[in-house]
């Protein structure tokens, strides 16, 4: 339900009166049930079932080789503890920083390294490799000669450069020196295979800075009138002072430098704030992007000033491209752009050519232009103006490089959805660009797919083109009302014409992941069904189609193997086609046994049209992988699961969808509640609703307007949009062009109208925009100062995701006992509610 303006400042009004008051007494039997073990402190653990989940074996991690004939398998590890997040973290300027390894915070590295040959299948172990192994990155040398890895020991404070020796199968560390890793991945191979472009630890930069105990004076900000409307997304981890400042520059700069295979080092000028440099495909150029003061308390590092600079192999500047200027806000809606030079990157079939987009309408969707971005190009020696290689009506969405006469390039507007792409002659700029494909984003079931592609002998990744010149590959997911059924099509360019090499059939879901020859004739893929986990193996793309496994992994939870899965179509009132996936706990007859408590789980997505809202996703035919972060985990305790429910929220032609987002959402989730109450599945006094992020975000509205659920779990969730002002989700307008839809659709201002338990958990650090901790503070204040039935849990430590296996743990304990108390303890409906 829609509030008109003055009721809904009414309802503001009353609700901080209230909070204001001294919290009532909440009666003992309205009072939430708290874990007995939670008054002990500590954190909890859930019943044995839900534990086994979280302590399941994972499968490794592929990657291929340059020449598509060996895989590099890395183990994923259990998940970290709590003493491994635990761990010191800076954050600054949008970076999360462990100051004891110059490196990105993260908590799971690669615990084993192994090869395998993809024409027999045959593993092949190796040896040297560091004890305890912890591989952050990996990447392979462009002649596949070399794998090159990163091993980041947090404990200890190192970060080293090892690589392996493909054909001695030997491990060893390149060099001694420590890498910086804040920025990116911290090396790359040169192009002839023969060096590293590494990022290092400046040497002799002394200690970090320590912030100053005694102020020397307040932070200061200060804007004036005519600089425009600019929307500044609500970012995390932003620098507050000038003690912030300095420490983000200790750490973020780095000395570039070249690394032989036999550990010389050659720096490359001086230490700089450096955040990306990449070699031309020559070898002979380096493109540097860095930033400069004067920085920002209100973005990112990626809005910073930038020198955008080309350097020859010594390190010396050649040319600078671009000097951008601070970037505080942008014009308001999602096709907003900084102006200047943007997206640059070294034009994969060229030696050394840069390639880059410019918008033309100063970055202002509000703004009409027939052209709204050009792409430039500019070639070694960078002393000649750039040249166009193409005009278009929307934005630059990047391109896929062949030949000197073969190019794709891809342009998307997010109003309209609209995606384009167009071929394109490198070499001759001249010539008219010839419109490949156009249509919508949202448009799954015509989505042809993504272009194939292969690294070339430089590492670049170059597209697939027949022999003849004429034709490519594409990789889809073939989305259709039978679900997604991938394949490989050869397209032939000039006349359009599809030719199908493979398509995933019932009861597999095979998923072509890259073409293993440039004749399109084999594929490397995955193959999946309900009972069957996830395996590798080479199909053959000539008639016979030949399959042959290359890997075996297990299924990680054989107790489970039970579980069934289907994927359901019902209708919501307006018409518009809803899909779900519906799983049943083991042995669960629902003739026999009758309706069980369910918990449905969803995250809501925009659409422009109601054609492509209705649209199914995912397939049944998909492994029932039940992990300990989706709702599936709750099989093992006996309910209903019903999985990613649709919640389209349609704005067709020029409305906005958030303008009727409650009314949609409502009958999103009546329709869904119908559909299961009416297979016999749920029992309609016992189902709870549930997500995560935006998903928490629609569990607190379906609570607040309707009486559907017993409970809801929400987790790193937003309620209150005003503190999001400058659009959330995709929301394009700011809270003063639509200060009723925001205020509608922010469960906080009817937080009174809650009258189903709501459990909130929250990571205490959370970094992601827009969902600040103090979000589920102020809703469960709200809440519980209004006589509502709420618990709030922050896990220490924790971002928006949870990584540590006590969080994880206590965040299955906190929902079971939830569940256990507001929804399966529930009274059951009676038979004659059962149907709607």
């Amino acid at each position: 339900m829609e509030l008109p303006p003055k009721a809904n400042a009414l309802r503001r009004f009353i609700l901080v009166g209230l909070l204001l008051a001294v919290s009532p007494q909440v009666p003992a039997d309205q009072a939430p049930r708290a874990p007995a073990s939670a008054v002990a402190g500590g954190y909890l653990t859930p019943p044995a079932p839900l534990q086994a989940l979280v302590d399941a074996p994972r499968p490794p991690q592929l990657s291929i080789s340059p020449h598509r004939d060996l895989l590099a398998l890395t183990q994923t590890p259990a998940l970290p503890g709590i003493d491994v997040v635990a761990q010191p973290e800076l954050k600054l300027a949008g970076l999360r920083i462990n100051p004891r390894t110059y490196a990105q915070s993260r908590f799971v590295f690669g615990t084993d390294l192994w090869l395998m040959d993809v024409g027999t299948g045959k593993e092949i172990r190796l040896t040297g490799l560091p004890k305890p192994l912890s591989i952050a990155t990996s990447a392979w040398s462009p002649d596949q000669r070399y794998l090159a890895f990163n091993q980041v020991d947090a404990r200890a404070g190192t970060n080293e450069l090892w690589i392996v020796d493909v054909a001695a199968r030997s491990a060893r560390r390149l060099i001694s020196l420590p890498l910086n890793t804040v920025a990116g991945r911290g090396y790359r191979w040169m192009p002839d295979g023969k060096q590293l472009l590494v990022q290092l630890q400046p040497q002799g930069q002394g200690a970090a800075p320590v912030a100053s105990i005694i102020p020397t004076g307040p932070d200061t900000q200060q804007t004036q009138a005519g600089a425009g409307v600019k929307a500044i997304r609500t970012y995390q981890d932003m620098l507050r002072n000038e003690d912030d400042a300095k420490l983000f520059e200790y750490y973020l700069r780095s000395q570039s430098a070249l690394v032989d295979l036999d550990g010389k080092v050659t720096p490359l000028g001086e230490p700089a704030l450096t955040t990306s440099i990449e070699p031309s495909p020559d070898g002979r150029y380096l493109l540097r992007q860095r930033v400069e003061r004067p920085f920002s308390y209100l973005v990112p590092v990626d809005s910073f000033p930038q020198r955008i600079e080309v350097l020859d192999r010594d390190g010396k500047l050649v040319r600078e491209i671009a000097h951008l200027p601070l970037v505080e806000g942008l014009p308001t809606g999602n096709d907003a752009v900084p102006t200047g030079v943007r997206d640059i990157d070294w034009r994969a079939d060229a030696p050394a050519t840069l390639v880059w987009a410019e918008a033309q309408d100063g970055g202002d969707p509000a703004r009409k232009a027939d052209i709204r971005d050009i792409v430039q190009m500019q070639a070694a020696p960078f002393d000649q103006a750039p040249v166009t290689l193409a005009r278009l009506g929307s934005r630059y969405a990047g391109a896929y490089w062949a030949n000197g006469s073969l190019a794709l390039v891809d342009e998307f507007w997010w109003k309209t959805r609209h995606v384009k792409e167009w071929r394109v002659s490198p070499d001759q700029p001249a010539q008219a660009p010839v419109l490949v494909r156009e249509g919508s984003s949202e448009d799954r079931y015509r989505d042809p797919g993504k272009p194939a592609t292969m690294p070339d002998e430089h590492g670049e990744s170059r597209l697939v083109v027949t022999a003849d010149g004429q034709s490519i590959y594409r990789l889809g997911q073939g989305a259709s009302p039978e679900g997604d059924r991938p394949f490989i099509d050869r397209v032939n360019l000039v006349s359009g014409q599809s030719t199908r090499l493979f398509q995933s059939k019932a009861p597999y879901f095979e998923d072509p992941h890259v073409l293993l020859d440039a004749e399109g004739k084999r594929a490397l893929i995955s193959r999946e069904s309900p009972n069957e986990p996830t395996n590798y193996y080479v199909r053959d793309l000539a008639a016979d189609g030949k399959l042959r496994e290359l890997t075996h992994f297990p299924n990680p939870l054989p107790q489970l193997k039970g579980v069934t899965k289907e994927q359901i179509r019902y209708k919501r009132k307006d018409g518009v086609e809803l899909t779900a996936t519906l799983y049943l706990p083991p042995n669960y007859n629902p003739k026999k046994d009758g309706p069980r408590p369910m918990l449905m789980w969803a995250y809501p997505a925009e659409f422009k049209s109601a054609d492509a809202a209705g649209q199914v996703r995912d397939s049944p035919y998909r492994f029932n992988r039940i992990s300990y972060w989706g709702p599936q985990a709750f099989l093992t305790m006996g309910y209903t699961v019903l999985d990613n429910f649709a919640v389209p929220i349609v704005g067709e032609g020029n409305k906005e969808p958030n303008d009727t987002y409650i009314p949609q959402l409502v009958a999103s989730a009546e329709a869904a509640v119908d559909e299961v109450v009416r297979r016999g599945v749920a029992d309609r006094n016992r189902i709870a609703v549930g997500g995560h992020s935006y998903g928490a975000f629609m569990t607190a509205n379906l609570l607040a307007h309707t009486r559907l659920f017993k409970a809801g779990i929400a987790r790193s969730g937003a309620y209150n949009r005003t503190l999001t002002p400058f659009g959330f989700q995709s929301e394009e307008r700011n809270y003063w062009q639509a200060t009723d839809v925001y205020n509608a659709m922010s469960p906080f201002n009817y937080a009174g109208d809650i009258k189903d338990a709501l459990l909130m958990i929250h990571g205490e650090q959370d970094n992601n925009s827009g969902t600040f901790p103090i979000q589920s503070e102020r809703m469960y204040a709200a809440i519980k100062g209004l006589g509502g039935t709420a618990r709030l849990v922050l896990l220490p430590n924790e971002a928006h995701a949870y990584r540590a296996r006590e969080s994880i743990m206590q965040m299955l304990a906190e929902m079971n006992s939830w569940l256990e108390t507001y929804v399966k303890q529930a009274k059951p409906a009676d038979k004659a509610a059962v149907t709607h």
